[in-house]
């Protein structure tokens, strides 16, 4: 009986070292370590890849934002400032995601079929949007012009990302709207698009947020 009493205190007694020895190594002296590391090595990323414009925070690079006017009464979504670049959509212009005004809560696609009536639906109604928001005295976009991520969102609802077919189709709207030349504003497109990463990975990409910024630059300039 003491021998079974003493050989389960040892246990106990084993396991609870063992306990507070990993809650030690694994709760404090990794995280601390690998944080640590982080802040040395990329203090940019560990922080969330911040975005900033006059000393203060205005984003991610990681994390794509909507450009919309303010709401009107009674105006379930806002329309899009077209003063700005837009994103590729967090919601098809309506109605693609689940995610429709890229909050972290709700990341995540529709997992529609590519033949489901409503994405082709929704897909439509973006591009002909697209097509109208873009088409301006002089210059008219064809539907045949839309890329697919103007009128789709990512598989997260959250990409900061366009490609450069899509920023180039909002050159001539960005343009008039700031009382730009074309070719100033293609410029700015051009200076802002990232080629393959290691020139062989991914596509080439133009960051919207950042995009954005240079164009406030340009026009407060």
């Amino acid at each position: 009986m003491n021998n079974s009493v003493g050989n389960t205190g040892r246990v106990l007694w084993a396991g609870l070292r063992a306990l507070l020895v990993l809650t030690v190594i694994c709760g404090v002296l990794y995280p601390l370590a690998v944080t640590g590391i982080a802040q040395a090595v990329f203090p940019g990323r560990a922080n969330g890849s911040e975005v900033k414009e006059d000393g203060r925070v205005v984003g991610s690079e990681l994390i794509g934002q909507t450009y919309n006017l303010p709401p009107k009464d009674g105006e379930e979504t806002p329309a899009p400032d077209l003063k700005w670049f837009q994103p590729r959509p967090s919601n098809g212009l309506g109605a693609n995601s689940v995610n429709t005004q890229y909050q972290l809560i709700l990341s995540g696609a529709t997992n529609r079929s590519g033949d489901n009536a409503d994405l082709i639906q929704w897909v439509k109604d973006a591009k002909a949007a697209v097509v109208k928001d873009n088409s301006v005295p002089g210059h008219t976009v064809k539907p045949s012009d839309v890329p697919a991520d103007a009128v789709t969102s990512s598989g997260s609802g959250l990409d900061p990302h366009i490609s450069p077919e899509y920023a180039k189709i909002q050159v001539h709207r960005v343009a008039e709207q700031n009382h730009l030349t074309v070719a100033q504003v293609d410029k700015l497109v051009a200076d802002h698009t990232d080629g393959r990463i290691l020139g062989f990975v991914g596509e080439p990409r133009v960051n919207v947020l950042q995009l954005n910024i240079a164009l406030k630059e340009l026009t407060q300039g």
